[in-house]
């Protein structure tokens, strides 16, 4: 097995990545969890204006601890804060965004990403998110869908694969992979590598994702900043 300790991004990195390829002025969803960390990285005189399935539309970041207001909250039950211009709404109307196509993007997690598109990121297995919620909706309605991911699982198999062995998401929803090592389109059915970590060759990288990367052009080099809260 190769040994990609000093080699993979942290998932603040890979938020970072995914931030700086979101429109200024995007609508855009954060799923529960690691992706929530895009909301830090907003790139200099680029502002998304973040939405929650649970009601909220363009709020500020997290609160410092000891200052949260528990009434003021997003979908994964973290803290948030109020920007002027800051709007609640049912939740019923806050899916009617969703499925009306209102979102430009919505970036997630994901147990599996095919080479197709399709999405993995629910399980009903113990410890996994009990059921697939309001992800299924997002993935079919937003503009772009972006998954951020370690490229594989702790034990070492595939994250990017042939087709998906888990319960799906979406079919054929995904554009963007942000992965712990590499940066990679879905195009036409297949995977299109775009950019990849320095220190690891792209024969390597072939090992280690579960469907045949293609290229198109230059492969850049995935380069974040060292150090990331």
């Amino acid at each position: 097995m190769i040994d990609l300790t000093d080699i993979k991004l942290s998932n603040a990195q890979i938020a970072w990545r995914a931030a700086q390829d979101i429109e200024d002025g995007a609508y855009v969803n954060l799923g529960i969890g690691f992706p929530e960390m895009v909301a830090r990285f907003q790139p200099p005189g680029k502002q998304a204006i973040f939405h929650t399935e649970n009601g909220v539309l363009d709020f500020g970041k997290a609160p410092a601890p000891g200052d949260e207001d528990w009434d003021l909250i997003n979908a994964g039950k973290k803290a948030i804060t109020l920007k002027p211009g800051t709007s609640f709404f049912h939740h019923a109307d806050s899916f009617a965004m969703v499925r009306g196509g209102h979102l430009d993007v919505a970036i997630l997690g994901a147990y599996e990403v095919a080479q197709n598109g399709d999405l993995a990121n629910w399980s009903t297995g113990k410890g996994g998110i009990p059921g697939v919620g309001g992800a299924m909706d997002l993935v079919q309605s937003a503009k772009r869908i972006a998954v951020l991911t370690d490229h594989v699982t702790k034990s070492g198999a595939p994250k990017l694969v042939a087709a998906c062995t888990l319960p799906l998401t979406g079919v054929g929803c995904v554009t963007r992979i942000y992965s712990s090592l590499a940066v990679v389109d879905v195009v036409d059915g297949h995977f299109v590598l775009r950019e990849k970590v320095t220190g690891l060759s792209f024969d390597d990288l072939q090992a280690l994702t579960g469907a045949k990367l293609h290229t198109e052009g230059e492969v850049r080099d995935l380069i974040c900043p060292k150090e990331l809260a």
